[in-house]
């Protein structure tokens, strides 16, 4: 009995070998088999498939989080005690990461003795990831959804666009394939993907799908942190002879020489110096060393002789540059430690600092809630607001008319709910023009972000959508989309259609059929020849019988 083996057809396909040979171990070139995926293969595979998608996720959420890339890093410093900018090695290892995978999941065949390792290192590093960023970082998860709506629109298409192109693939498995079972299948399990696909719009809601007509005015931009464009926002406190000073920090290691200049007292809260000993300290040669926004190379030369030689500011100081400029500036006070000989005069010391600056009073916004009505007899004018999320009618009883938050602390409805009700919204840190755009479609009245350079260059939504147009243009995608999957599946029905009924030694007449008509003419030759031959044997076999 004789047993066929399956045809190994041989491609030349340079880059398909390029990439087997770099991701999969395999130099040689390309084959491919005919042999049935083994339950161990489709396992592997399911495993690759889901490593992909974990990956996209966490690649898309490390991409959107780059508005807050400094807040990371102000947790690693906090936890570690060092300044570094721990988003690189993680973007790093993550694009490394996915890029992997992804020409993986586009090989041919999965080679488990090689690619299994990667597949696994990949699949544990990113789970490892995300258990950490849940327990550390874990309300930045809003990013997403909230990116969304900025985003979902432009996503909803590109994932049309792929679906609709992996149809080729899926058509050709489905016209090749000998079981029906398998065929029902794969064009079940495609056909549900396509049609939810088609049906997310219905889901999808962003603040920018509106009617232009509808748009509120430019947000304020307040700069946080120092960076000050139309308003400013920092943290103030008071040194041990109660002057308020600014200082984010809970010590002075990380933006200022404390190092060189009090090597002994770095690690001391930073309410513990004199105003007399913060003075001889340099406060903005770490900013030019650290470039914690990536923005020094954009400095003049001037400004970063300015910031080189920068100390220590005091509150007074920035209320005057306020007045100056008749700027808004956003008070957030940190109250002492107990042992501080202003623990109880933190409140008045302020006020009063803030009566010798000159500054007019309707240009505060006063944010603590400790002696909050003492504040109001004593300076009547200043604008309160409050730190903590509080429904309109409890801030209204305490007559607070401002609400500054977290830009996650409040969705689109609740932007939507303080505006009428006279509710203003300052929301930080806002350092991206794309979350900027969102904000400014939900009605938010400010925003504090670290970036106020970048946010100026924004005078318009990045994009705004009429309701019609978005539908048509969802309905369009969806019609286009399923007349080019139902043609390429025709195609490939069409295609196929006659490959089912050649087998291997039909292939290899085929192939002989091809030949040159020389080479033809020689394989007949020796055809006569070899029948010539076999008759001569007979004849002479014939007479032998004969004689004998």
């Amino acid at each position: 009995m004789v047993k066929h083996q399956p045809l190994q057809v041989y491609e030349r396909q340079l880059c398909l070998s390029c990439i087997t040979g770099i991701y999969g171990c395999r130099w040689k070139r390309y084959q491919r088999s005919h042999d049935d995926t083994t339950k161990w293969e489709l396992l592997w595979s399911l495993i690759l498939l889901f490593t992909f998608c974990l990956l996209l996720v966490w690649f898309y959420f490390w991409w959107e989080a780059h508005n807050d890339y400094n807040e990371f890093n102000w947790f690693l410093y906090n936890r570690y005690g060092e300044w570094s900018d721990g988003t690189v090695p993680i973007l790093a290892t993550t694009a490394a990461g996915f890029t992997y995978i992804a020409f993986l999941t586009v090989s041919p065949k999965l080679n488990i003795h090689c690619e299994g390792i990667g597949v696994t290192a990949a699949l544990l590093t990113t789970i490892v990831g995300v258990i950490s960023v849940n327990e550390t970082w874990g309300q930045e998860w809003d990013i997403i959804p909230i990116s969304l709506q900025a985003t979902g629109p432009f996503l909803h298409i590109g994932a049309l666009a792929t679906v609709t192109a992996l149809s080729w693939i899926v058509a050709g498995q489905v016209a090749r394939a000998e079981k029906t079972v398998f065929q029902v299948v794969v064009v079940v399990l495609y056909l549900s993907v396509l049609l939810g696909l088609y049906v997310v719009p219905l889901y999808i809601t962003s603040p920018c799908i509106m009617d232009p007509e509808n748009l509120k005015q430019r947000p304020d931009v307040i700069g946080q942190r120092g960076a000050s464009m139309v308003s400013l926002q920092s943290f103030s406190l008071r040194t041990m002879d109660g002057v308020p000073f600014l200082m984010h920090d809970r010590t002075l290691q990380r933006t200022t020489d404390v190092e060189k200049v009090f090597p002994d007292r770095q690690m001391d809260d930073a309410s513990f110096f004199n105003w007399t000993d913060l003075q001889q300290l340099n406060a903005g040669q770490w900013f030019l060393t650290d470039d914690p926004f990536w923005t020094v190379h954009t400095l003049f030369p001037k400004q970063r002789h300015q910031i080189a030689n920068q100390s220590v500011c005091s509150l007074e100081q920035l209320l005057k540059l306020a007045s100056y400029n008749n700027s808004t500036v956003v008070i957030r006070l940190r109250r002492p430690p107990l042992a501080h000989p202003c623990f109880h005069s933190w409140i008045n010391d302020t006020l009063q600092t803030m009566q010798q600056s000159g500054i007019q009073q309707s240009l505060v916004i006063w944010t603590p809630d400790d002696d909050r009505m003492q504040v109001k007899k004593t300076a009547p004018g200043l604008i309160q607001a409050s730190l903590e999320k509080r429904s309109p009618q409890s801030l209204h009883q305490d007559g607070i008319s401002r609400l500054v938050l977290r830009y996650n602390q409040a969705s689109a409805q609740e932007i939507r709910d303080f505006s009428q009700n006279n509710i203003k919204l300052t929301l930080f840190s806002v350092n991206e023009p794309w979350l900027y755009s969102v904000l400014w479609c939900s009605g938010v009245s400010s925003v504090s972000s670290e970036a106020p350079h970048i946010l100026k260059k924004v005078p318009y939504p990045i994009w705004l959508m009429r309701p019609k147009e978005y539908c048509m243009l969802w309905v369009s995608a969806d019609l286009l989309s399923f007349a080019v999957v139902i043609g390429i599946f025709i195609f490939q029905k069409y295609r196929t259609s006659g490959m089912r009924s050649y087998n291997p030694e039909q292939i290899m007449l085929s192939a002989a059929v091809r030949r040159s008509s020389r080479d033809i003419n020689v394989m007949k030759e020796k055809l006569i020849f070899s029948v010539l031959g076999v008759k001569g044997k007979s004849d002479s076999h014939e007479d032998s019988l004969h004689q004998f």
